[in-house]
């Protein structure tokens, strides 16, 4: 029995192109110089750049711990890598506006949703199933995931969301797919998780003791370890668990 499916979100139900990264960057860096100088601080676009690439050093190694921290803790990076002495000097005002523009930049041009997801949810829904996200975050917080998910018609469907920087662990951990499940009161052999990573999505959720779906266009000798299904689509998975 299939009493839960839990998703990936990045490369299965959203996609952003390699380039998104570059504008993202772009406008982080355009409005940290902005408002850092309203708060009476001049920072240069070279020490904001060098800065940005340093903290996302000190991020990564937490990241392959397969923790997380909250977004702030970017911001603050960032900063301290412009001047150890940075933050304490900015108000709680101007912290929390840098942290939203931190946060913000995928919202001005939404990436792509998957064009067969909210059929597919309905139909799973009408089987009873319960949907859950199962995510890791890179530089955009769950918060905005969310608002991502919202503009698309597929934020209702889900009654957990379960993002790395809120909970604090990151895929391919078990733990972040079994504090999920948790809270829908559902084993897991009972769900089965959705997504395209074959060591983040196939590794971990096997690990955590679930079936996997893997969203892919490869064929099943490329796989480094094997799904328990393949689908192209997310149009494809309501046949894929419910043949």
């Amino acid at each position: 029995m299939i009493r839960a499916v839990t998703m990936d979100f990045w490369g299965t139900l959203i996609f952003d192109p390699p380039s998104s990264d570059n504008r993202y960057k772009h406008k982080r860096l355009t409005d940290f110089e902005a408002l850092l100088r309203a708060a009476g601080i001049e920072v240069s676009r070279q020490v904001l750049n060098r800065a940005y690439e340093e903290s996302g050093r000190q991020i990564a190694m937490i990241w392959r711990s397969c923790k997380d921290v909250p977004v702030q803790q970017h911001v603050i990076a960032l900063l301290e890598a412009v001047d150890p002495g940075l933050p304490p000097r900015l108000g709680s005002g101007t912290l929390a506006a840098l942290v939203e523009a931190y946060s913000n930049p995928a919202l001005l041009v939404p990436p792509a949703a998957d064009p067969g997801a909210k059929r597919a949810f309905i139909e799973l829904t009408r089987q009873g199933v319960i949907l859950c996200v199962v995510s890791n975050t890179m530089r955009t917080p769950g918060l905005v995931l969310r608002k991502i998910l919202d503009r698309y018609g597929l934020l209702a469907p889900f009654t957990i969301l379960t993002f790395s920087d809120e909970c604090g662990v990151r895929k391919p951990d078990p733990e972040i797919f079994h504090l999920t499940l948790r809270q829908v009161g559902v084993t897991p052999e009972e769900a089965v998780h959705v997504g395209d990573d074959p060591v983040l999505d196939v590794q971990g959720a096997q690990e955590a003791g679930m079936r996997v779906i893997q969203v892919t266009s490869k064929p099943p000798a490329a796989f480094s370890r094997k799904p328990d299904g393949v689908i192209r689509h997310l149009g494809e998975l309501p046949v894929a668990l419910f043949p």
